[in-house]
């Protein structure tokens, strides 16, 4: 049980390590850096409905089968984000005087990306407990898969107002949820089956709402025949990543 436990957190800290693909960045200035991030937006546009549609849906469904059951968790996780942005806005306007330079997307994707990165860890953990290579192919897995999250995670963070410093350190945090959801399901094996299933497809209409209502308005706002041409090829190929990911899972 003590090797099972090192190869799982040590997949894990691993995992989590990605977040801090960031930190390539720092040397960039600023303003340049801040250039790219709709390009780097739009990509991240393209895995976050990627990823909902492509990995986490299907397999939500092939858990809760064929019926509408999936569709009510999905819908709840979007009025759950929706309520979560108008309690955040609201917040930001009794608090200041002016709005704040965090955008409200800012802590709703962290806190999506944190329930996404626990059922990672939740996944990790429970492979390791079947066997030590089952758990490596799972570890690969996540790790290609987080890949495009992690650089899209980062962009999103900057974008949303927090410098570059800060959106590395918060993202690195909300990564070790990892661990959590290894450590979880190491400790209690199969009996949080039934969490992952109703948490899935909530961390999927998160996934949808974040990228149809906060970042596809904003590409919206830059009109130009090249910002048309760069935004939606960008968004495919987000899209198209997600999609070879399934050649390793």
């Amino acid at each position: 049980m003590a090797a099972t436990w090192l190869w799982a957190m040590s997949s894990l800290v691993l995992v989590s390590l990605l977040s801090l693909m960031g930190v390539f960045t720092i040397s960039m200035q600023e303003a340049r850096l801040r250039e790219m991030l709709f390009l780097l937006v739009s990509f991240a546009v393209g895995a976050l409905f990627g990823d909902a549609f492509i990995h986490i849906l299907p397999e939500a469904f092939k858990t809760l089968g064929p019926g509408p059951a999936t569709g009510f968790w999905v819908l709840l996780g979007i009025l759950i984000f929706f309520a979560g942005e108008k309690f955040i806005r609201w917040g930001q306007g009794s608090a200041f005087e002016k709005p704040a330079s965090v955008k409200p997307l800012v802590p709703l994707i962290l806190l999506v990306d944190g329930a996404h990165n626990f059922i990672d860890g939740m996944l990790v953990g429970a492979s390791y407990l079947v066997s030590v290579p089952i758990g490596i192919a799972t570890t690969l897995a996540v790790v290609f898969h987080e890949i495009p999250h992690e650089i899209g995670d980062f962009a999103i963070l900057v974008h949303g107002g927090l410098s570059v410093r800060r959106a590395l350190l918060w993202n690195f945090l909300s990564a070790l949820t990892a661990i959590l959801g290894g450590c979880a399901a190491l400790l209690m094996g199969h009996a949080f089956k039934d969490f992952t299933v109703v948490v899935m497809p909530i961390t999927a209409g998160g996934f949808i709402y974040i990228a149809g209502s906060d970042l596809v308005p904003e590409l919206q706002e830059k009109v130009s025949l090249s910002s048309a041409f760069w935004h939606t090829l960008l968004i495919a190929a987000g899209v198209g990543f997600m999609a070879l990911l399934l050649l390793v899972e």
